[in-house]
């Protein structure tokens, strides 16, 4: 990973993809510097989308206060954006049908249980009930589990045909073939009407976890803030780039590089 200050912002920046959990996030809290950060970039043009594996029932309220285009939540699954002429009204967008949803959900309420009967101090994450299209068991945010039981709600998960994935607080698994990646070249083509793929180059991507490495795998331009120093070890895939500064202040950080090359023309 190359420091961030070594970073020269493409040309022709078309947005930014953003992790949420210690990535605009302190402690919890996304800071008023990192709300601004984000406004800062909406005025100059620039689609910002965070993408979570936090439940869509968490995200609603994040999705009409922040200035974001939209929210896409449980690794790719659903998406939140602003209604057009109700300024607080939520539209919904799904990857999968109201059928296939309902039946993936009470399988992975089966494997929910299983996990917490197997695997000693494992436990849903507390925003479960917001939860449409995975499940999540805490290792971090209320809870501590070693990172041989991590490992071992893991290979549960995908014994049981899902698929997992672990972000700086959460254990994540799920049915079907949508993750990160995936759900960001949705909503760019359902929202944008643009061809992510095509033009991978013009966005950034910014992350904390191992839940990130398949943008850092596929993004030119991605950024890690400084407390990916964690997760490094697990990583197939690092970042191009690294922040001095750890979570929301990373972010900022790169928010700031950003206006800095656009102010210049870009690369």
């Amino acid at each position: 990973m190359l420091p961030l200050s070594t970073w020269n912002p493409p040309a022709r920046l078309v947005g930014l993809l953003t992790d949420i959990d210690d990535t605009l996030t302190t402690e919890g809290v996304v800071p008023a510097h990192v709300v601004q950060a984000m406004e800062s970039l909406k005025a100059r043009g620039l689609a910002v989308i965070p993408i979570t594996g936090r439940p869509v029932g968490w995200s609603e309220p994040f999705a009409t206060a922040w200035p974001v285009d939209a929210i896409v939540a449980e690794n790719g699954a659903v998406a939140l954006q602003r209604s057009l002429d109700k300024r607080d009204a939520l539209l919904k967008r799904y990857q999968q049908d109201a059928a296939t949803r309902a039946a993936h959900f009470a399988r992975m309420q089966q494997v929910l249980a299983d996990i917490e009967a197997r695997v000693p101090g494992a436990r849903r994450a507390t925003d479960s009930p917001g939860r449409e299209t995975d499940i999540a068991i805490d290792h971090s945010e209320f809870t501590h589990l070693p990172q041989e039981r991590i490992d071992q709600c893991v290979a549960i998960l995908r014994a049981a045909g899902m698929n997992a994935t672990v972000s700086s607080i959460h254990i994540n698994g799920w049915f079907g073939a949508h993750n990160k990646l995936e759900g960001a070249r949705w909503i760019v083509r359902e929202l944008l009407g643009r061809d992510l793929d095509a033009e991978i180059d013009r966005w950034v991507y910014v992350g904390d976890s191992t839940n990130d490495q398949l943008m850092f795998e596929h993004f030119p331009h991605s950024v890690g803030v400084a407390n990916i120093a964690r997760f490094v070890p697990q990583l197939q895939h690092l970042p191009r780039y690294v922040t001095q500064g750890e979570r929301g202040a990373g972010f900022a950080e790169v928010a700031r590089a950003i206006l800095a090359g656009l102010d210049r023309g870009g690369s």
